[in-house]
């Protein structure tokens, strides 16, 4: 488990790198649960990918940093992990996933990371094995990583301090990193709240994990515009650090996805990308409860054609 007193030195430690990012209520005008959004978005990378990736280059011994560091990433923990490098002065390799957004791409070299392409499952496998074929240096881990997971963490004692009365708050779930950070930081003040994971149909290994009550693989994944979640399993020790603090899995349809996008920029004015959305489609599906809850907008890294093309169809 992430300490409490492991959380609190983390956002002392990033505290002049991330921002304190706003909670906004969202005016929905009907009947809907009583919606919070953090907006993750406005991170100076435009995700909250930041937080632990600062954390954890911090953390880093002089002689492991000086090596340079790499991580695998599908565009946004690459950034975080550029953008903290670049911060420490040291060289960053990304393996990224080949399909990434083209907008992802360009902002992870805007940071100064090699960027080396490859597959899905290539990637997937080599965040289990921590190598990659000819990439060298020290390995950031973008998620099963104790420092970026109480990097994360401090998200969730800023959701306490800014809405005491928050019933449960709702991630996106990739690798489970976000979800179990936030969870512990949340609980670390109110051992009450709720906390779900927002998955999508063509992606929710979660949600069979807490079926059958062991870490599982999905069946049938495919890639779509929910390019920074969804991942083909749960790997076995995430599971374990989410009992306790998860409580279960929303899965939501992908044109719930694009309707959520479509409700931030109308009510709120936000741009957020289909893993950013998750959460709010999750909240207004009703399975959450009637709140209040906190929607984590994760990321708004996308493309603005994309973008523009998803919500005209929602």
């Amino acid at each position: 488990m992430i300490t409490t007193e492991s959380i609190e030195a983390a956002r002392i430690r990033i505290g002049g790198t991330i921002l304190r990012t706003p909670l906004v209520k969202l005016e929905t005008g009907t009947n809907d649960p009583v919606i919070y959004l953090k907006l993750e978005n406005l991170q100076p990378i435009n995700s909250f990918k930041l937080r632990g990736a600062a954390n954890a280059v911090a953390m880093l011994p002089p002689e492991r940093r000086s090596l340079g560091v790499w991580t695998i990433s599908a565009g946004n923990a690459g950034q975080g992990v550029a953008y903290a490098a670049r911060q420490a002065g040291v060289p960053c390799t990304v393996v990224t996933i080949e399909t990434a957004p083209e907008t992802k791409i360009d902002r992870m070299r805007a940071l100064g990371a090699h960027l080396v392409k490859a597959s899905f499952d290539a990637c997937w496998e080599a965040m289990e094995r921590r190598t990659f074929p000819g990439v060298t240096g020290t390995f950031i881990h973008p998620f099963d990583d104790d420092d970026f997971i109480a990097g994360n963490a401090t998200m969730g004692l800023e959701i306490v301090e800014d809405l005491p009365d928050v019933a449960t708050v709702i991630t996106a779930m990739g690798g489970g990193g976000l979800a179990t950070g936030v969870a512990t930081g949340v609980r670390a003040r109110k051992p009450g709240v709720k906390v779900y994971v927002a998955e999508p149909e063509t992606a929710a290994p979660a949600s069979i994990s807490f079926s059958t009550g062991k870490a599982s693989a999905f069946e049938g994944w495919r890639a779509t515009f929910v390019d920074g979640a969804g991942g083909k399993s749960v790997f076995p020790r995430m599971w374990e650090r989410m009992q306790g603090v998860v409580d279960g899995s929303i899965v939501v349809t992908l044109d719930e996805t694009k309707h959520a996008m479509r409700v931030l920029a109308e009510k709120s004015r936000v741009i957020a990308e289909g893993a950013g959305a998750l959460a709010l489609a999750a909240a207004l599906g009703g399975k959450a409860g009637n709140g209040p809850i906190v929607a984590v907008v994760s990321g708004g890294n996308v493309e603005l054609s994309t973008f523009f093309e998803l919500i005209a169809g929602a």
